[in-house]
């Protein structure tokens, strides 16, 4: 491989076979002023500065923004092609467009959805399938009929039953099975997956291992009801991509099965690398639309219409915020709320970002599934909750909406229960932390917030009694705010606020004095009162 390139495809690979071959869009032709049948002979990574040739590669001009000097110097090196970032929201540049026209050289866009890894993995693929091959064994019985083909053709050949797995041991593709299958074979090809007991057993004996690191067919002979068993690992360099297993099926493999099954494996990459292209970019896709669809960003029905979702079906949004920490399981706490959501409401979609997992919820107009979200936020803050060692996780479920179209109100909703929790938690409000809630049952805190935000840039652009008092005492540490919050929250209740601050209420009395006599606050006048209580709690000391 030349150093800076990410692969070589033989000359016959053509740009319209890989167009072909990106069935999820990755790309989109914008400009072929040489047609299609261009041949391609690899992919690069454009470097600015550098000399160096392109010599009929795919260039990916990976620039924060589409460049027509970028497009006109890859055409001076000698790219077949060239890839640009399409703007978010905005078309590419006619200047580009121009200037490709102008050198002759052929213009895509990347999808919006995908990144530079997804289109290396498309061209990684397509020119796999395209160096497979056509002759030798296998191949003219395979020809274009996928892995469903590949499994039949290797079964005959090597007379036994064909499996073909993911690295999840899911099934792919599996040859038709005989009479004399064994019972292994029969719950995985019915179940889609190899069972979980059967994978233990698999680790427990040593054999997962050796199929991770052999590059050979390995054999595992008969035992029991067990009957024989060779498997090959399906690898694209020293990446594992699934693996082939074959089987006796009432009579013996062929003397030639591990070749047989060494041959399949090569002309199973390209397959396999697909398979994880296109599985890859679904999710990439819908993550894409759902984090579009929830921050209102986009066309919301196209984004509906990516999820599968009818734009008159109810929903309502579910957010999983974790507190600031720099916990190794952090991260995993989150992974497994989102796998819980999914997991358990097979039509819900969640979306992982940063410090919280959002779940949209699709429901009917049942009134119980109206409560299916608030149940939902119930079960990840149990969850979350039995995790040793985690960060606090806070769970909001906002109101149902009518429409997926309407999902930014639910999720908007859904951020600030959250918000009011941390509020309520983070001011003692409650005699256990309450870490789960829908917008009804922390609605006034929501009001409050709303208020506050409101009114803190009024307070921040006045002066006066008030104002001194709170920065004075901030820079002092804050006994002041704290008193006079505790005091204002319990209706003056003197006793009742020093027990709050762990305090002899003669000294709480002793700071309230203090407020009188050094800053001129008459405590007992209600506009006072007001603007005290709105100023302590923007500070944030509380």
């Amino acid at each position: 491989m030349t150093p800076g390139t990410t692969g070589n495809a033989p000359d016959h690979v053509t740009l319209r076979q890989i167009l072909a071959h990106d069935e999820d869009g990755v790309l989109r032709l914008l400009h072929a002023p040489a047609g299609q049948d261009v041949t391609v002979h690899g992919v690069i990574i454009g470097e600015e500065g550098s000399a160096r040739p392109y010599d009929g590669r795919i260039v990916l001009a990976a620039g924060p923004a589409p460049d027509p000097a970028a497009v006109r110097e890859a055409a001076r090196r000698g790219a077949a092609a060239v890839v640009l970032r399409e703007p978010e929201g905005a078309p590419v540049p006619a200047e580009a467009l121009d200037a490709a026209d102008e050198c002759g050289i052929a213009l895509l866009a990347r999808a919006e959805w995908a990144d530079w890894g997804d289109t290396l993995a498309l061209l990684r693929s397509a020119t796999a399938f395209a160096s497979a091959g056509r002759a030798g064994l296998l191949a003219d019985d395979v020809a274009d009929g996928g892995l469903a083909a590949l499994a039949t053709a290797t079964a005959r050949s090597c007379r036994g039953s064909i499996t073909v797995e993911d690295t999840r041991f899911r099934v792919l593709a599996h040859s038709a099975t005989g009479p004399g299958a064994d019972g292994v074979r029969l719950s995985t090809i019915l179940g889609g997956r190899v069972p979980d007991r059967r994978v233990a057993e698999l680790r427990r004996s040593g054999l997962l291992h050796a199929l991770w690191t052999s590059q050979d067919v390995i054999h595992r002979a008969a035992d029991g009801d067990s009957p024989e068993r060779l498997v090959v690992a399906v690898r694209s360099g020293g990446e594992m991509l699934g693996s082939l297993w074959a089987a006796a099926d009432g009579r013996r493999l062929s003397p030639d099965a591990a070749a047989v099954l060494r041959r399949a494996a090569a002309l199973a990459v390209p397959h396999l690398l697909r398979h994880r292209l296109r599985e890859s970019g679904t999710a990439r896709r819908e993550a894409h639309a759902l984090r579009g669809l929830l921050h209102g960003d986009g066309d919301r029905h196209a984004h509906l219409w990516s999820l599968g979702l009818p734009p008159d079906t109810p929903c309502a949004v579910v957010v999983a915020v974790r507190g600031d920490t720099e916990e190794a399981g952090a991260d995993r706490t989150l992974e497994a709320l989102a796998i819980q959501a999914t997991a358990s409401r097979s039509v819900a979609r969640a979306l992982r970002e940063q410090d919280q997992v959002a779940v949209l919820l699709p429901v009917s107009d049942d009134a119980d599934d109206r409560r299916e979200a608030l149940a939902l936020a119930r079960e990840l803050d149990a969850l979350a909750a039995g995790i040793p060692g985690t960060a606090p996780v806070w769970i909001g479920a906002g109101q149902t909406v009518r429409s997926g179209l309407d999902a930014p109100l639910s999720y908007a909703k859904a951020l600030q229960v959250v918000r009011a929790l941390r509020e309520r938690e983070a001011r003692g409000r409650d005699p256990r932390p309450v870490r789960h809630a829908g917008a009804g049952d922390v609605g006034p805190t929501i009001d409050a917030l709303h208020m506050l935000d409101a009114v803190r840039p009024v307070w921040e652009a006045g002066a006066g009694p008030v104002h001194e008092l709170i920065r004075a005492d901030l820079a002092t540490g804050g006994d002041l705010v704290r008193s006079l919050a505790a005091y204002l929250e319990t209706a003056g209740d003197v006793p009742r606020a020093a027990r709050r601050l762990t305090l002899h209420p003669n000294t709480l009395r002793y700071r309230l004095r203090r407020v009188r006599e050094r800053f001129g606050l008459d405590l007992d006048d209600p506009d006072t009162r007001l603007v005290l209580a709105l100023a302590v709690r923007l500070t944030g000391v509380i």
